[in-house]
């Protein structure tokens, strides 16, 4: 009764339908990279009509790399030792600018769909380790994985 009031108070319900709970909106965000990630493989595949298998493995490996977590190390690093690990993952970075910069230079399609799917991928590519422990990967196979998650 409360909620047809409201309704009358907003307008008699002629507003806009409610829509539909979106399943993976409470997903993992992994969960959600993989599955956006296996439904344009289905569609480069279904368009070119040929099983892409080096980005099938491309995506396994990904899978394989966002669900690694750092070992809990017992000892602790120096300055030297943590500035060094820094210059590592920087270079990492600067790798994967380079990649996505000259991926968006020869196709203007690709800025669109990462500024479109930004939300997805981000969170991502920007968890914290403890996060990290959560993911279960492209195959959702969460524990089963815990003996293969090796130290970055």
């Amino acid at each position: 009764m409360k909620e047809e009031q409201e309704e009358t108070k907003s307008g008699n319900g002629s507003g806009p339908p409610p829509q539909p709970p979106n399943p993976m909106q409470n997903a993992a965000p992994d969960a959600q990279l993989f599955q956006l990630l296996s439904g344009l493989l289905h569609q480069v595949e279904a368009l070119t009509n040929d099983e892409e298998v080096e980005l099938r493995s491309k995506i396994e490996a990904l899978g394989l790399e966002v669900t690694k977590v750092p070992s809990s190390s017992t000892r602790h690093l120096d300055e030297l030792e943590i500035a060094k690990e820094l210059d590592k993952l920087s270079m990492k970075l600067d790798d994967v600018d380079e990649m996505i910069s000259s991926a968006i230079a020869s196709d203007p399609h690709v800025q669109s769909l990462l500024s479109g799917t930004a939300d997805i991928w981000m969170p991502v590519i920007t968890a914290s380790a403890d996060e990290r422990r959560n993911f279960a990967g492209p195959t959702g196979e969460g524990d089963a994985r815990e003996s293969e998650k090796a130290p970055m």
